[in-house]
């Protein structure tokens, strides 16, 4: 499970990432709400926690957008603020749950496995498609014709970053960034390796991943690769 982290009090941000890495979450962090919005937009993550209190950009500002941009991807809103009034704004932005701080690590815990148990429709969309290829990003599984693959995490990852934006191009750092993570330290030919891997169990289907030469990657139909 990948999670976005958007604090800007970095010694929380730091002490928060430590704790959810050790209990098995993959984590970003962003410390302002306009890096945060646009790393929340790539639709990688399952789900984002998101102090109210930002620079540049207010938490609920941020959250507002994101929902207009039908982005429904499950927040829990953390804030100092504990007066009934700001749990209803933030609630009616769009939260999914609200976290007033201080609060125990053992609560968000709960609470990030609370949402996770939601029926996957609550959570995210059900399975993404594209020209007969289907993907659970939950199960991590891939369908052509009512066939199912397995895939590996990063392979998932990889492939949903290219099914949210078919046609697109994405850099090799541009993908590290939202597979991996931007404080990953893994290197680009890695990036070279899992593309080889998706397009071999892509094989039947018409879907490519082409190589835009000096540029990166995208996906397209069979029938657009020239």
């Amino acid at each position: 499970m990948r999670l976005l982290l958007i604090e800007d009090e970095e010694r929380l941000a730091d002490a928060l990432s430590y704790m959810l890495r050790k209990n098995k979450y993959g984590v970003d962090v962003a410390f302002d709400g306009e890096t945060g919005q646009a790393m929340a937009e790539t639709g990688v993550y399952d789900l984002i926690i998101l102090d109210r209190m930002l620079p540049y950009k207010e938490g609920v500002e941020v959250l507002k957008d994101l929902r207009l941009k039908n982005i429904f991807t499950p927040v829990i809103l953390l804030t100092a603020k504990d007066a009934v009034s700001d749990r209803v704004a933030g609630l009616d932005a769009g939260a999914d749950d609200y976290l007033v701080k201080p609060f125990a690590m053992d609560e968000l815990l709960a609470r990030i496995r609370a949402l996770s148990r939601r029926p996957l429709n609550l959570v995210q969309e059900d399975c993404l498609e594209y020209k007969g290829v289907v993907l659970n990003p939950l199960q991590s599984e891939m369908i052509i014709e009512s066939e199912t693959c397995k895939l590996t995490p990063k392979e998932s990852l990889l492939l949903e970053l290219f099914m949210r934006h078919p046609g697109q191009v994405f850099s090799k750092e541009k993908i590290l960034d939202n597979v991996w993570g931007m404080d990953s330290e893994v290197e680009r030919n890695n990036v070279e390796i899992y593309i080889h891997y998706l397009r071999k169990k892509l094989e039947r289907s018409e879907v490519r991943i082409t190589t835009v030469r000096g540029i990166g990657y995208c996906l397209k139909e069979a029938g657009d690769v020239s």
